[in-house]
């Protein structure tokens, strides 16, 4: 199996080949498994996607020097980012909402501070461990 990591606009994936033969492939992007056609011996092509779906964004740094970063306790679909960059929060606050098995979970700030930096969208795929923000 050969792993490889892609940045693509500032996100970075995971990629691992797990099966390759003539003419297919089966590819992981971050932990989600699609079926691919070789379009030659040095490329492959994305065919195949599960509907609605986006890859998971790979787990992040998080934010500025100095910062502690939110991060997600689950994976799911960011469906509410509640703060902008040099907003100030409370501890206990809910600066976003995560969609997981179609229950909505707030994310809340674990201390006071101010957004130092924002890493996701809204409908963007999180992993768990994934920076979502962070405070200063």
């Amino acid at each position: 199996m050969k792993q490889f990591i892609y940045r693509i606009n500032g996100q970075e994936y995971i990629v691992a080949v797990n099966r390759k033969d003539e003419s297919n492939a089966e590819v992981a992007v971050n932990g989600t498994n699609y079926n691919v056609e070789l379009v030659n011996d040095q490329e492959v092509t994305l065919v195949a996607r599960p509907a609605a779906a986006k890859p998971a964004a790979a787990p992040a740094k998080g934010g500025a020097a100095g910062s502690k970063a939110i991060k997600s306790p689950l994976p799911g679909i960011v469906v509410a980012i509640n703060v902008a960059v040099g907003d100030t929060v409370k501890k206990g606050q809910t600066v976003a909402i995560l969609e997981a098995m179609k229950m909505e979970n707030n994310i809340q700030a674990p201390a006071d501070g101010t957004v130092a930096s924002i890493d996701l969208n809204v409908g963007d795929s999180v992993l768990e461990g994934v920076s979502i923000l962070s405070l200063q």
